[in-house]
C-alpha cells in the first residue's frame, strides 16, 4: 500500500446568482450569507441567491409622484383620470341602458317603490351578487392584504371569517322582514312603529354614522391608492369618484345599483382568479439578466416566506424582514398569531355594526323576493369570503415573499395589493388592481347613496314633513338626496384627508376600519332584537345603544392611556388593544343593558302591528313574484333553513376551522399547499357561481332582449279566493313545506 497521503479537492464555491444581476446586484459576501441560510433551511424549490434581499423591490411608489411631477408614478396621470372618469361614464350609460331594456322587455316601471325597493322580486343569484358587491369595500381589497402582510395567513382568514358571519346571520333578519314587515322600506320604519319617535331618532343617528363611516373608508382607500400610483390629488380624486355612481343611481334607483353591482362583482372576481393563478399556479416570464420576481406555486411562496422570516429583523426604510412578533415561531404561515386573533375579534365586532346598522343591507333584503332572501344572503356570504381570503392569501403574502418596498404607513394606506400586483405583472397588474378597487368603490358607494336616500326620504321627509307624500314626490326627493349625498361624499373625504396625525400623515383606512365598531357597535344587538325578540322594549333599546357607546369610548381611551403612560392620541388610540377594548364594550355592554331593561319591563310586542301600520306609497303596485312565496308555511320553513345553515356556517368559520389548525402550529410545506389550494379552488368556484347564476335565473329576460321580444308574464302559482284563502293553481304545484 502506498504511503502517499490522500488529497481532497476543496468544494467549489457556491453559485451566487444575485452577483450577476445587471441591475442592483448583491455583494459576494451577502450572496454567501443567503446561500448558507437557504441551505440551513433546506430550501429545494427556491434559490435564496436569486434575490438581492438587501434591496427591497421597487414597484413604482416613488417619492416623486404628484400631479406636477410624474417621475415616480406607477401609471400616468392621464390613465388614472381615465379610469375614474371613463369607467364612471361607461357604467352610467351602460346601466341606464340596462334599465331601459328591463323597462321595455320586462315591463318594469320606475315608481318610487321600484326606485327604492327594486320591485321586491330580485332572485337568489342577483341578491347574492349584490351582497358580494356591497360588502366588497376598498378595505376588502386593501386592508385584508395589509393584515396578511402584517400577521401572515391568519390575517386573511380572520378578515374573511370575521366579516362573513354577519352576512350569513343577517339572512335571519332578511327572512323575518318578509314574514313580519313585507311592505317596509327602511329598518328605521320598523324602529318607529315598534319603539316610537325617540328610538327612531337615536337609531337614525347610528344609521347615518354607519353610512358616513363606510363612505369614508371607500374614499380614503381609493384616494390613497390613486394618489400613490398616479399622483392624482386626493381631494380631486375624492370629488371625481362619486360622479359615476350619482348618474346611474339617479337614473334607475336601486335596480340600477343592483345591475351595476353584478358587473362590478364579475370584474372583481375575474381579477381575483387572475391574481391567484399568477401567485399559485403559473409564473410569468422573467428577464434572465436580472432578479426574477415571480412565484407561480405554493412551494416557492412558502420557501420565500420561510427565508425572509429567518433574516435579521429589519422593518425600516421599506424593509419587512425577520420574524413576526406574536406569531408561533415568528412565522407567517401559522394561525397561532396573537395580533391576528386580536384583529379577528375587532373585525367580528366592528363588522356586525356595518351590516346590521347599514340600511343598504336591509334594502337588499327588502328588494329580494321572499324565496331568495335567505338563500341570497347565505350564498353571498360564502362567495364574499373568498375575496379577502384568496386575494390576501395571494397578494398579501406575495408582497412579503417578493420583498416589496413597503413601509407600515404604506400598508395602512392600502398599498400592499398594488405593490404585489405591479411587481408580479407590471403595468397590467397595477391597472387590474386599480380597476378592481374602482369597482369596489363605485358599487358600495352606489349602495350607500341609495341607502341614505331611502333614510332621508322615508324617515325624515315622509315621516316628519309630508306624511301624505305621493309616489312622484317620494321619487323626486329620493333623486335629490342621491345627488346631494354623492357630492357630500367627496367633501367628507377632503375633510378627513385634511386632518394631520402626530406622525405627519393623514387618517388611514386601517385606523377608520378598526374604529367603526367603537362608534356603531352598541346599536347591533338592539337592532337584532327588533325582529327577533318580542320582549325588547324601547327603553331597553335606547339605553343599551347610548350606554354601550359611552362605555365603548371610555374603554377605548382608558386602555390607550393605560398602555402608553397616559398618552392619548391618534397613534395610541389606533393600537389593537384600545380598539379591541372599545369594540368589545360597545357590543357586549349594549346587549346586556338592553336585555336587563327589557326583562324588567318587557314590551311583548304584537308582530302583526308592522303589517297594519306600514304601507306602500303606491298601494296599487303588485308584487311580481308568485303568491306561494309569501305563504306562512314556506316562510316558516325558510326561517328554519337559514337559522340552521347560518349558525352552522358561523360556528365552522369562527370556531371549528381555527380550532382545527391549533395542532398544526407552524404549517409545513404540504399543509401550506393544502391551504393555498383551498383558497385557489374556493376562488374559482365562487367566481363561476356568482357570475353564472344571475344569468341563469334571468335567462328569460336575456333571451327576450336578444330576440327583441317582451317577456310574457307567468300567472301566479297561487290565487286568492274571495274569502281570503290561497288556492293552488293546477299548472304550478309548488310544495310550500320546503325552503
Amino acid at each position: 500500500m502506498s504511503s502517499t497521503p490522500l488529497s481532497f479537492s476543496p468544494p467549489p464555491p457556491p453559485t451566487i446568482i444575485c452577483t450577476t444581476f445587471r441591475d442592483n446586484p448583491c455583494t459576494y459576501e451577502d450572496g454567501v450569507f443567503y446561500a448558507g441560510l437557504g441551505e440551513s433551511l433546506g430550501l429545494t424549490e427556491f434559490d435564496a441567491t436569486s434575490v438581492n434581499w438587501a434591496k427591497p423591490v421597487f414597484w413604482g411608489n416613488g417619492d416623486n409622484c404628484s400631479m406636477d411631477n410624474q417621475d415616480g408614478c406607477l401609471i400616468p396621470l392621464g390613465a388614472g383620470l381615465a379610469i375614474i372618469l371613463g369607467f364612471g361614464l361607461f357604467f352610467s350609460v351602460f346601466t341606464t341602458f340596462l334599465v331601459f331594456l328591463e323597462k321595455k322587455f320586462a315591463g318594469v316601471e320606475i315608481t318610487s317603490e321600484h326606485f327604492n325597493t327594486a320591485g321586491r322580486n330580485v332572485k337568489t343569484g342577483l341578491t347574492a351578487s349584490v351582497i358580494v358587491s356591497q360588502w366588497t369595500w376598498a378595505a376588502t381589497l386593501l386592508q385584508s392584504s395589509n393584515v396578511a402582510w402584517s400577521y401572515g395567513l391568519s390575517g386573511p382568514f380572520w378578515y374573511a371569517a370575521g366579516a362573513s358571519i354577519q352576512v350569513l346571520l343577517f339572512g335571519i333578519l332578511a327572512i323575518e322582514v318578509k314574514r313580519k314587515a313585507p311592505d317596509c322600506h327602511t329598518f328605521l320604519e320598523l324602529v318607529d312603529v315598534r319603539w316610537g319617535k325617540l328610538a327612531h331618532m337615536v337609531f337614525m343617528f347610528f344609521a347615518l354614522c354607519t353610512n358616513i363611516l363606510v363612505t369614508s373608508m371607500l374614499l380614503l382607500g381609493g384616494a390613497a391608492v390613486m394618489n400613490a400610483v398616479s399622483g392624482i390629488d386626493k381631494a380631486l380624486c375624492s370629488f371625481l369618484m362619486p360622479w359615476g355612481v350619482i348618474l346611474y343611481t339617479l337614473a334607475g334607483g336601486l335596480k340600477a345599483t343592483f345591475l351595476a353591482s353584478y358587473i362590478h362583482t364579475a370584474i372583481i372576481m375575474i381579477g381575483l382568479v387572475i391574481f391567484i393563478m399568477v401567485v399559485y399556479a403559473k409564473a410569468l416570464d422573467c428577464d434572465e439578466d436580472n432578479q426574477c420576481d415571480q412565484l407561480g406555486g405554493a412551494d416557492p411562496v412558502y420557501e420565500r416566506l420561510a427565508f425572509i422570516t429567518a433574516l435579521p429583523l429589519n422593518n425600516t426604510n421599506g424593509y419587512h424582514q425577520g420574524p413576526v412578533d406574536g406569531n408561533r415561531g415568528g412565522s407567517y404561515v401559522t394561525m397561532l398569531s396573537s395580533d391576528g386573533l386580536m384583529f379577528g375579534v375587532i373585525n367580528i365586532v366592528g363588522n356586525f355594526g356595518t351590516v346590521f346598522v347599514d340600511q343598504s343591507y336591509w334594502q337588499s333584503a327588502i328588494a329580494a323576493s321572499p324565496a331568495a332572501a335567505h338563500k341570497g344572503y347565505l350564498l353571498g356570504g360564502l362567495v364574499w369570503f373568498t375575496i379577502p381570503f384568496a386575494l390576501a392569501t395571494s397578494l398579501g403574502l406575495a408582497a412579503v415573499a417578493l420583498n416589496a418596498d413597503l413601509t407600515t404607513d404604506d400598508a395602512n394606506a392600502g398599498l400592499v395589493p398594488p405593490a404585489a400586483a405591479s411587481i408580479l405583472m407590471g403595468d397590467f397588474g397595477a391597472y387590474l388592481i386599480i380597476i378592481m378597487l374602482f369597482m369596489a368603490i363605485t358599487s358600495t358607494g352606489s349602495a350607500e347613496c341609495i341607502a341614505v336616500s331611502s333614510l332621508i326620504t322615508y324617515d325624515i321627509y315622509r315621516k316628519y314633513f309630508n306624511p301624505q307624500a305621493t309616489g312622484q314626490k317620494i321619487l323626486f326627493v329620493s333623486r335629490i338626496v342621491v345627488g346631494v349625498f354623492g357630492i357630500l361624499m367627496g367633501v367628507l373625504a377632503v375633510v378627513l384627508n385634511s386632518f394631520e396625525t402626530p406622525s405627519g400623515g393623514t387618517i388611514s383606512l386601517g385606523w377608520v376600519y378598526l374604529f367603526m365598531g367603537v362608534v356603531i357597535g352598541s346599536a347591533v344587538l338592539p337592532i337584532s332584537f327588533l325582529l327577533t325578540w318580542d320582549k325588547a322594549s324601547a327603553a331597553g333599546a335606547i339605553s343599551g345603544a347610548i350606554i354601550g357607546q359611552i362605555g365603548a369610548f371610555i374603554a377605548w381611551m382608558v386602555t390607550a392611556a393605560a398602555r402608553n403612560d397616559g398618552t392619548v392620541d391618534y397613534d395610541t388610540l389606533g393600537q389593537n388593544e384600545p380598539m379591541l377594548a372599545g369594540n368589545l364594550v360597545a357590543i357586549l355592554l349594549s346587549g346586556l343593558v338592553c336585555a336587563v331593561v327589557s326583562l324588567i319591563k318587557p314590551q311583548n310586542y304584537d308582530w302583526e302591528e308592522f303589517k297594519r301600520k306600514i304601507n306602500r306609497v303606491e298601494e296599487e303596485e303588485r308584487d311580481d313574484f308568485p303568491d306561494w312565496e309569501m305563504d306562512p308555511v314556506f316562510l316558516g320553513n325558510a326561517k328554519k333553513w337559514i337559522l340552521k345553515w347560518g349558525w352552522i356556517s358561523t360556528l365552522i368559520l369562527i370556531f371549528a376551522w381555527p380550532a382545527a389548525t391549533v395542532p398544526w402550529g407552524v404549517l409545513d410545506k404540504s399543509l401550506y399547499a393544502v391551504w393555498a389550494s383551498l383558497a385557489f379552488i374556493w376562488g374559482w368556484l365562487a367566481a363561476i357561481v356568482i357570475i353564472g347564476l344571475p344569468i341563469l335565473e334571468n335567462i328569460e329576460t336575456v333571451i327576450a332582449v336578444i330576440t327583441w321580444s317582451p317577456v310574457s308574464k307567468q300567472p301566479a302559482k297561487y290565487s286568492t279566493t274571495a274569502d281570503g284563502e290561497k288556492k293552488e293553481s293546477p299548472t304550478s304545484a309548488v310544495p310550500v313545506s320546503s325552503a
